[in-house]
């Protein structure tokens, strides 16, 4: 399996929103196996989980999260490669004025170092990113 593209929580998560992305639904059934989830990216739904009153909805994403994301997507570390690459653009970001979250630049950083192509909804977050490639599977195609 070649791996081509690493997923943004906004991605993942979006099958599961009540109203799910068809565009993102289409996309992931057709390129679900190119793709890989980042360590940080599995932190956010982990935490963003148990953030929610036990209950059938927080019953419904902890089985998604476990038994669909965990299972379909291999997970890639933030190692030391990413973390020298996250220093230097970190510290870019902020002579230019313009940080980013952590866990976004960590994220970035992997799909640097691994080559990937990011896939996010949120494009504006990581488009500040040098040499990062960045999709938009949300978005309609025209």
């Amino acid at each position: 399996m070649t791996v081509r593209y690493l997923l943004d929580t906004s991605i993942v998560s979006a099958p599961m929103s009540k109203v799910p992305n068809t565009n993102v639904v289409k996309q992931l059934e057709a390129n679900g196996h190119e793709c890989a989830i980042a360590a940080p990216m599995w932190h956010e739904l982990v935490y963003g989980c148990h953030r929610l009153p036990r209950g059938k909805r927080r019953a419904a994403l902890e089985a998604y999260v476990q038994e669909v994301v965990l299972r379909s997507f291999p997970m890639l570390a933030y190692d030391e490669p990413a973390a020298h690459w996250h220093g230097h653009e970190r510290a870019r970001l902020e002579r230019l004025g313009r940080p980013a979250p952590y866990a976004d630049g960590q994220i970035a950083a992997i799909a640097f170092v691994n080559a990937l192509v990011l896939v996010t909804a949120n494009v504006k977050h990581f488009a500040r990113f040098k040499g990062v490639t960045v999709e938009n599977w949300s978005a309609h195609a025209d």
